[in-house]
């Protein structure tokens, strides 16, 4: 028995406390506040809310709407000229996954040269960013307490993260009032994001008491409150459990890492624009099937903590089960069960290139606990069509 544990800085959890903004900003010694967002936080008027409680504390605020839903490095190589030229000394993240991973590559961007392509992958980043306060709206994808920044390239649409400690947050406000306005479809992927984050991690090689104490409470709430946040959004109870498990979700990837569906994953970002939660969503129960059997009491109690009963089952049986629940969530969640139903456009002839472009996210697919190869990947789009 042998790991590390990582942990990202301070944070506050409960309804109201994204209004505590301007106070940690100004402890971490910020004067002018970079905030990275997108139209939807402007549109419902979240952003407005935030950059009023910053200037409250008699802080600048210099907003950046742009960031889109599969954020890209020239996206993030314009929020830091913009960030640069305004002499932002802060980063603040709202929003989704993607508002946060943007953040976070802002900020280290301010203080190591070049574009975020120079810096997609391990450890290349050399000097510690600005800092930085995270403020998620959505209940998935845990890049308040990871230390990735998942992004686009659009030279050659391969999708990648920079990884490293600089990019883990100084700060988190996990507010879950701010999840309320999400609609069903968003709060089922969202959803379903954290369940594959908790699910991966837990089923991984890097797996360890502590990663698992954090899976096991994400994948139990999740199995006991999506449903409920979903067809009813208002339930600030389903609301705040389901942050908590997106929470520990995020804290049991860092460290212990996704595994092959996060990694077959990614080409349906880069390559057809479709949500990184949504293709989490419809991969994880053909993942968990193909990987049951290499790792059975894991995927066995995994079942039960998804609500799962197998007392007269043997093993087998019950590590099998994992994936018929997943399949019945995404059912119940009103979310595309197949590639088909998924996008129209995606056929079997491009599977062949998504499957080579899977076996290129190294890390998730060594983590794997059964050894992927570039025709096992095909089989899976395949039985996912």
């Amino acid at each position: 028995m042998l790991f590390n544990m990582f942990m990202a800085g301070r944070i506050s959890f409960g309804p109201g406390v994204s209004s505590l903004i301007g106070e940690k900003a100004s402890a971490l010694g910020g004067k002018r506040v970079f905030l990275a967002t997108d139209r939807t936080m402007e549109e419902l008027g979240t952003a407005e809310k935030i950059v009023s409680f910053i200037d409250a504390a008699g802080l600048t605020v210099v907003p950046f709407y742009e960031v889109e839903p599969e954020p890209s490095v020239e996206t993030v190589d314009s929020a830091t000229a913009l960030a640069k030229s305004e002499g932002c000394d802060l980063v603040v993240g709202l929003g989704g996954g993607s508002c946060l991973d943007v953040a976070k590559a802002t900020s280290i961007l301010l203080t190591n040269e070049g574009s975020a392509a120079r810096y997609q992958g391990l450890g290349l980043v050399k000097n510690p960013g600005v800092p930085k306060i995270m403020i998620p709206t959505t209940a998935g994808t845990g890049s308040e307490v990871t230390f990735t920044s998942v992004l686009i390239r659009k030279s050659d649409g391969v999708k990648g993260g920079i990884n490293g400690d600089q990019l883990y947050p100084e700060y988190s406000l996990l507010d879950p009032e701010l999840t309320v306005s999400m609609p069903p479809s968003v709060t089922a992927a969202t959803g379903m994001d954290a369940l594959a984050h908790a699910l991966e991690s837990y089923t991984s090689k890097q797996a360890s008491p502590f990663s698992d104490m954090f899976a096991e409470a994400a994948v139990s709430r999740i199995g006991r409150y999506l449903r409920v946040a979903v067809y009813n959004g208002t339930d600030i109870h389903a609301r705040s459990e389901m942050m908590l498990a997106a929470l520990y979700g995020g804290i049991a990837l860092a460290n212990a890492g996704v595994t092959a569906c996060h990694a077959l994953a990614y080409p349906l970002g880069s390559m057809f624009g479709i949500g990184h939660g949504q293709a989490n969503a419809l991969l994880l129960p053909y993942v968990a099937h193909f990987n049951a059997m290499a790792l059975p009491e894991k995927f066995a109690s995994a079942a039960g903590l998804l609500g799962g009963s197998f007392e007269e089952e043997n093993i087998w049986d019950a590590a099998s089960m994992c994936s018929a629940l997943l399949h019945q969530l995404v059912a119940d969640i009103a979310l595309p069960s197949t590639l088909s139903d998924l996008d129209s456009r995606i056929t079997e002839e491009h599977f062949a290139t998504m499957a080579e472009k899977a076996m290129g996210v190294a890390r998730p697919m060594a983590n794997n606990p059964r050894t992927m190869t570039t025709d096992l990947c095909m089989e899976i789009y395949k039985e996912a069509m």
